[in-house]
Parts: C-alpha cells; sequence; structure tokens
C-alpha cells in the first residue's frame, strides 16, 4: 500500500490576477510563498519518503519552500502537471471553469483532455506504487492532478461525476489516499 498526501500548489500570480495558468510557467505570489511555508509546517510531523511535484515552476517553488531543510527528495515530474489550455491558456479562470465539463475526453484546443491527465497521473502512480509500496509521500500538484488521484483512488465516481463535483477547500490543504494496485486497474 502506497499512502499519498496531496496538496495543490500555493497561489500564483496568475491566482491572483484570475487567470487559469495550464501549462504557463507562472512563479507563486508573495501570499503564495508565505502559504508555501505555513504548508511544511503541517508536514512537518509526517514521516515522509518523498515529495513529488508537478514540473511547472508554481508546484516546484511551492514543494521547494514548504519542504527546505527537511531530508527529504523533491523530484518534479510532469505526468503530475496542470491540464494544458492550449490556446485558452491563462485565460480567466472563470472562462476556463466553464469549459471543464466540456473537455473531459475531448481536448482543449490546441491542449489536452482531462482524459488525458488522468492517464498520466495513473501511470506515475503505478511506478509510486511498486517503488514505494508501504512508504508515504507527497504529491505537489494542481486541479487536474487531484481529478486524476479521486479518479484512480474511487471506484465508483466516473470522471464526469468528479470533474463535476464543486472542489473542496480546505484551511490545511491536505488529502490523504491510500493506494493499493488494484485502485489502478480500473478501466482507462
Amino acid at each position: 500500500m502506497l499512502t499519498l498526501f496531496y496538496s495543490p500548489h500555493m497561489t500564483s500570480v496568475d491566482n491572483e490576477a484570475g487567470h487559469a495558468s495550464g501549462h504557463a510557467n507562472v512563479p507563486l505570489s508573495q501570499a503564495g510563498w508565505a502559504s508555501a511555508l505555513e504548508l511544511g509546517q503541517h508536514y512537518a510531523q509526517e514521516d515522509l519518503d518523498a515529495v513529488f511535484c508537478s514540473d511547472l515552476l508554481r508546484a516546484t517553488a511551492t514543494a521547494e519552500r514548504a519542504f527546505a531543510g527537511r531530508d527529504i527528495p523533491i523530484i518534479p515530474d510532469k505526468r503530475l502537471r496542470e491540464c494544458d489550455y492550449g490556446k485558452l491558456t491563462q485565460h480567466p479562470v472563470i472562462e476556463i471553469d466553464k469549459e471543464f465539463p466540456r473537455r473531459i475526453h475531448t481536448p482543449f484546443p490546441g491542449g489536452q483532455s482531462v482524459e488525458m491527465v488522468v492517464r498520466g497521473v495513473g501511470a506515475f502512480l503505478r511506478e509510486a506504487i511498486r517503488i514505494y509500496d508501504g512508504k508515504s509521500i507527497v504529491v505537489i500538484g494542481h486541479r487536474a492532478t487531484k481529478y486524476a488521484l479521486a479518479y484512480w483512488h474511487t471506484s465508483n465516481s466516473t470522471l464526469k461525476e468528479i470533474v463535476n463535483t464543486p472542489w473542496e477547500w480546505r484551511d490545511i490543504p491536505i488529502w490523504r489516499y491510500e493506494f493499493q494496485p488494484e485502485h489502478l486497474e480500473r478501466a482507462e
């Protein structure tokens, strides 16, 4: 069994501007830097074997800031990236929010579908379960990363149901999952 803690990247400059970054490589805002430090404090008591993050700057910066000073490897992985919004990259969040339910199987123009992200996260999980069986890891990602984790963890919810469920924000943005190999046997 793999214990996986998920946290989203902290506030980016695009988040503050109301833009959806997709694959744009934007930095954390000042508030994001402070929140990343606070996030690390919430993880301080967890015995962790590795931290994985999207290779996009806002996720790597969150991981590096949150886990600074701890002897835990931080491993960027492009399979944990946000959905590529293609031509809609950095458009207003409200526009992307309206598009998301239509982009589950159909890619954003010039970009990806949510299903494509789910497949990438599934490949990541298969590898992580094999290498980190019996251990605990953290994943720092994005909205689509969380959709994918929920999909692979929940055999009774469709991707459409997951995407259409309102985001459950938490004061302490940490979600805990326990993955067994059978979680990854669902049909893609």
